[in-house]
C-alpha cells in the first residue's frame, strides 16, 4: 500500500513538473517596444555598425518573424500604436489615424485630444477617449485588480497615450514647446521620476550645449546608399522656437527615451513582485525632419546605430531588474514610411498633383447640376469627402444614387486610380483588396468617400497642410519576441501585427482585449 502511495505521489509530482515545463510563470515585466518606421532592410544593412546587445542580440536569441505587416490598408503612427496595442483594426478601435474630421466640431480633431483633461507641464490635454476598445495593458489591469504597474514612454503623445491605454499608471512624451517630459491629468500627476530628469537633466538644458554628429566614426566609412554624398560628415543643433520638434525627429531622441525607460525601471517599482507589470516604449527610426535619404543618408545610418545603443540600454536595464527569464519583449515597427521621396518628375516617373479641395468644389458643381442648389459636399479631410446628409435627406434624395454619382465622377478625375464610397467599403468586406479598407474604416468618424490616388502623385489640401507623395509599397519589418525562455527561430511566414496582443495576452495569463479576433502566436 504504501509502495503504491508513493508510486501515486511520484506520478502527480511528475504531473506537476510537466505542466510546469509546458507553461512557465507568468513573466514578472511584459516590455514592448515600437519603432516609429523601422524597416527591415535598413536594420540588417546596417549590422556592421551595431554592438552586441541591441539588434544583435535580439536577431540571435529572439523569436523572429521576418515579414510583419497591418492589417488595414494606410497605417500611420496612431493607427498603427491603436492596432498593436488592441490587437484590432480602426473599424473596431475607432483610430483611424493621427486626425480626422469631426462633423459635429466642423473641425479637424487630433486622436488623443481631450480639453476636459489639463495638461501637466504641457499646454495640451489629452486621453483615451476615442479609443473604443480595451488594450492588453487595459485587461492586465482588470485581471490584477488594479495592482500591475503600467507605464507608457514615447516622443509623441499620441503614442504615449494609445499605448498606455484607459487604466495606465502614467504615460509621459515630450512636449514640443518646452521640451519637458510632461503628461495629462488624465494619468494623475507627473511620475517623480519623470519630474526628477526635467529638473535635473532638461532636454531644453542639454540642447543648449548639444550638437548631433555620428555616434561612431566608424559611421562614415560604411555607406548603404547609392548617393555620391552618403560618406559625408553632418553636425546639427538643435536652435530656434521649433528645436523640440527636430529633436523629436532625429536620432539623439532615443537616447532621451531609453534614459528616461531607465529611469523608470530603477526609480519605481515597477517588476519589483509577482504580479506582471507593463512597459510600453516608442523609439524613433524615420529619417532627421522627415527628410528625403538622399538629403540625409548619414542621418538615417546613424539613426539606427543610436536605436540599437537604446535597445542595448533598455534590455540590459530589464535584465539587471528582472533578469530577463522573467521579462517578455517584444519589438516591431509601424508599418509605414514618411520620408518625402525625391522630385519624380526629374527622372520622368509618371506623377502629377492631385489637389482634395478642389475635387470637392468640382463634385459639388456636379451634384448641383444634378440635384439643384446646395453645398451637398461638407467637408474633405485627408482622402476622404464627407456628403452633408442632412441636405440630402431634406430633398428627399437617396443615398445609394448619390454616392454611385459622386464615384462616377471622381473616377474621372486625374490622379484618381480608384474611389470607394462608404456602402462599398462595408458591404465588399471580404472582397480582395476592400478588406484592408474595410478594417481602416470607422462608421462613427470615416468619411463617405474615399479617394485612392495615384501612386507617385502629390496629394495636398491648403485648409489642413497636407501635402505629399502618395506611395503604396510595402514596407518590411519584422515582429521579435524576446527574453521569458524563447528560444531563437526565424519564422518567415506572413504575420500581420494584430496576433501580438493576445500572444502576449497568453503569456500573462490574462483575457486578450475585448475586440481582438486574432489567436495567440505558438
Amino acid at each position: 500500500m504504501n509502495k503504491n502511495r508513493l508510486l501515486t505521489s511520484l506520478i502527480a509530482v511528475m504531473a506537476v513538473l510537466a505542466a510546469e515545463a509546458q507553461n512557465p510563470a507568468a513573466p514578472k515585466l511584459v516590455v514592448n517596444i515600437l519603432i516609429d518606421q523601422l524597416r527591415s532592410d535598413y536594420m540588417q544593412a546596417f549590422m556592421p555598425l551595431y554592438g552586441d546587445n541591441g539588434f544583435k542580440r535580439l536577431m540571435g536569441n529572439g523569436k523572429i518573424y521576418t515579414q510583419g505587416e497591418f492589417p488595414i490598408a494606410k497605417v500611420d503612427r496612431a493607427s498603427a500604436t491603436a492596432s498593436i496595442a488592441t490587437g484590432s483594426t480602426p473599424f473596431y478601435h475607432g483610430i483611424v489615424g493621427q486626425k480626422w474630421f469631426d462633423l459635429s466640431a466642423m473641425r479637424g480633431v487630433n486622436c488623443v485630444e481631450d480639453r476636459s483633461c489639463k495638461g501637466i507641464e504641457t499646454d495640451a490635454g489629452a486621453s483615451p477617449q476615442h479609443l473604443a476598445v480595451s488594450t492588453v495593458s487595459d485587461e492586465l489591469k482588470v485581471a490584477t485588480d488594479g495592482k500591475a504597474l503600467v507605464y507608457s514612454i514615447a516622443p509623441f503623445r499620441d503614442a504615449a497615450v494609445l499605448a498606455a491605454g484607459h487604466a495606465a499608471d502614467a504615460s509621459v512624451w515630450i512636449d514640443n514647446q518646452t521640451g519637458n517630459w510632461c503628461t495629462s491629468s488624465y494619468y494623475g500627476s507627473l511620475p517623480e521620476w519623470a519630474s526628477t530628469r526635467n529638473r535635473d537633466n532638461s532636454l531644453d538644458k542639454q540642447l543648449r550645449r548639444y550638437k548631433w554628429e555620428p555616434f561612431y566614426q566608424r559611421n562614415g566609412d560604411f555607406s548603404y546608399y547609392t548617393s555620391d554624398g552618403s560618406t559625408e560628415p553632418f553636425s546639427h543643433e538643435f536652435k530656434g522656437h521649433s528645436r523640440f520638434r527636430l529633436f523629436k525627429t532625429s536620432a539623439p531622441v532615443n537616447e532621451e527615451v531609453a534614459a528616461m525607460a531607465k529611469d523608470c525601471l530603477w526609480k519605481s517599482n515597477i517588476g519589483s513582485d509577482a504580479t506582471t507589470d507593463y512597459l510600453a516604449v516608442m523609439l524613433y527610426a524615420g529619417n532627421y525632419d522627415n527628410r528625403p535619404v538622399s538629403q540625409a543618408p548619414m542621418e538615417m545610418q546613424d539613426t539606427y546605430v543610436r536605436i540599437d545603443k537604446a535597445l542595448s540600454d533598455i534590455i540590459d536595464a530589464v535584465d539587471r531588474k528582472v533578469g530577463l527569464a522573467n521579462a517578455l519583449f517584444v519589438v516591431t515597427s509601424t508599418g509605414y514610411c514618411k520620408e518625402e521621396p525625391a522630385d519624380l518628375q526629374k527622372f520622368r516617373i509618371p506623377t502629377g498633383t492631385f489637389d482634395i479641395k478642389r475635387s470637392a468644389a468640382l463634385l459639388n458643381m456636379y451634384l448641383m447640376a444634378v440635384y439643384g442648389q446646395g453645398n451637398y459636399v461638407e467637408a474633405c479631410f485627408g482622402q476622404e469627402i464627407y456628403l452633408n446628409k442632412k441636405l440630402i435627406e431634406d430633398k428627399q434624395l437617396y443615398l445609394t444614387e448619390v454616392l454611385s454619382r459622386t464615384q462616377d465622377f471622381l473616377i474621372q478625375l486625374s490622379g484618381v486610380k480608384d474611389v470607394y464610397t462608404s456602402q462599398r467599403i462595408r458591404l465588399g468586406a471580404w472582397t480582395p483588396g476592400i478588406n484592408k479598407l474595410r478594417n481602416a474604416y470607422n462608421p462613427q468618424t470615416s468619411g463617405d468617400i474615399l479617394i485612392q490616388v495615384a501612386p507617385g502623385w502629390r496629394f495636398v489640401n491648403e485648409d489642413t497642410g497636407e501635402n505629399y507623395i502618395v506611395g503604396t509599397g510595402y514596407i518590411p519589418f519584422p515582429v521579435i519576441f524576446f527574453g521569458y525562455g524563447i528560444k531563437p527561430e526565424e519564422v518567415t511566414t506572413l504575420v500581420t501585427v494584430d496576433y501580438i496582443a493576445p500572444t502576449l495576452s497568453k503569456a500573462m495569463r490574462i483575457r486578450a482585449p475585448n475586440a481582438c479576433f486574432a489567436t495567440p502566436l505558438p
